[in-house]
């Protein structure tokens, strides 16, 4: 795994959302990608510290979950594909 800590995950996550702007998400396959490069052996392992940042991130409405276009009900509690944006409501 490459050195990214929660740390830089969190400042690349909210990079990568505000580059993106309003109305439009960002997958988080793309902030492990920046972290740790284009391989998967670099950037596979951090998929799970991503999504705990993005749901720590969510709970403290710095950003939102999307599934299917929609913000999750749970942070804690979904599955499958997700994508990340900026929080609900702000533009």
């Amino acid at each position: 795994m490459s050195g990214a800590g929660e740390p830089e995950i969190e400042e690349t996550l909210l990079r990568l959302v505000a580059e993106r702007g309003a109305g439009k998400t960002i997958c988080p396959s793309e902030v492990a990608r920046a972290l740790g490069g284009p391989h998967p052996d670099g950037w596979g392992p951090l998929m799970q510290p991503v999504r705990r940042v993005a749901v720590r991130l969510c709970k403290a409405g710095r950003i939102a979950i999307l599934r299917k276009g929609k913000p999750v009900a749970d942070p804690d509690d979904f599955r499958g594909i997700y994508r990340l944006g900026p929080p609900v409501g702000v533009a």
